[in-house]
């Protein structure tokens, strides 16, 4: 089953933020896609991950830059799933049907961003009602901090 997991951004911009969530993704051994809003924003995230992080190394592309199936993070603006990813991540509030591929999604949004806060809470509104395991992140000091799960026994 499909997981969903909202990470609600407070203290950094969406890039570092997400760069820092895809290396994880990519430690655990998986791939991931990642849905944006427009093709200048895939290409602006395209750049921004290639320098996210001194310490760090991030492969990814687009379809601009080949070898799209070979990418173990691959950056579209259209349901566009080539890699063979299990991974969903859907940015600027992009949405997207998951196929029955991915076992997780991960929904970024701006916290300091007033309708992207009202899609975050409207997208999980609907979620609940079907009955999707949702799973809520905020951005502490610290890192993230698991704030409510709904599989989690009251």
């Amino acid at each position: 089953m499909l997981e969903y997991g909202f990470y609600h951004l407070t203290r950094t911009a969406l890039e570092p933020a997400l760069g820092r969530l895809l290396e994880r993704v990519l430690a655990s051994g998986q791939r991931a896609v990642v849905v944006a809003s427009s093709p200048e924003r895939v290409e602006a995230l395209n750049r921004a991950l290639w320098t996210f992080g001194r310490d760090s190394f991030l492969p990814h592309g687009s379809r601009d830059d080949g070898f799209a199936e070979d990418q173990p993070v691959f950056l579209t603006d259209q349901a566009d799933y080539p890699n063979g990813a299990s991974v969903l991540v859907l940015v600027d509030g992009a949405e997207v049907e998951p196929p029955p591929q991915f076992t997780r999604c991960l929904y970024l949004f701006d916290g300091n961003d007033e309708p992207a806060l009202a899609q975050a809470r409207a997208l999980w509104q609907r979620l609940r009602e079907r009955g999707e395991p949702l799973t809520y992140w905020q951005q502490t000091e610290r890192g993230w901090q698991k704030a409510m799960d709904t599989a989690d026994p009251q």
